[in-house]
């Protein structure tokens, strides 16, 4: 698998730093809050479960199915919520974590449908965004790391459901990837 990437961009290491710091500011901002923390399945695995062993805070912790890819590289705008019902979230403090903002879409269509359950707040956390216009506005409020506009896989990010379990991220090679 080493062999289909360009590059590495970030090693474990570098990964496992950076979750540190935003673990250290998630842990400041919900001070004496109890956290409800969403997951966006499958892509967030790996990041969900080494930051949140780093949050020392009693949390409840729920996980979205939703897909957008639909084993392609770009995103076809629509958004399929995979389970029929939303996770508890009214009057509870929320913190949505994905792998990668790109064009917004999804984490996009997650807050609305989570907006209509009435959580108290909702706050973003994603382990990449992508430096381009997105297709819908969405900010995070909490982000690894700032990438350019390339396709990659690794640390739970995959193509075609492959590449998930490197122990970093790297870009794929440009022949690899089917339009």
């Amino acid at each position: 698998m080493q062999d289909d990437l360009e590059r590495v961009l970030f090693h474990e290491t570098t990964i496992l730093s950076r979750l540190d710091e935003i673990a250290a500011q998630i842990s400041k901002d919900y001070s004496r809050k109890e956290l409800t923390v969403i997951a966006v399945l499958n892509g967030s695995l790996m990041f969900m479960a080494d930051l949140l062993r780093r949050i020392p805070l009693p949390l409840n912790l729920d996980c979205l199915s939703v897909a957008s890819y639909h084993g392609k590289a770009q995103t076809s705008g629509e958004v399929i919520f995979k389970q029929i019902a939303l996770p508890d979230v009214q009057d509870r403090h929320i913190l949505i974590l994905d792998d990668i903002l790109d064009s917004g879409n999804t984490l996009a269509a997650i807050r609305e449908k989570l907006e209509t359950a009435r959580p108290r707040t909702i706050k973003v956390c994603v382990l990449l965004s992508k430096k381009k216009q997105r297709a819908r506005k969405v900010d995070a409020d909490y982000i690894g790391f700032e990438i350019e506009d390339e396709f990659v896989v690794g640390y739970g990010l995959d193509y075609d459901e492959r590449y998930r379990n490197l122990p970093y991220i790297g870009v794929l090679r440009h022949e690899l990837i089917k339009g």
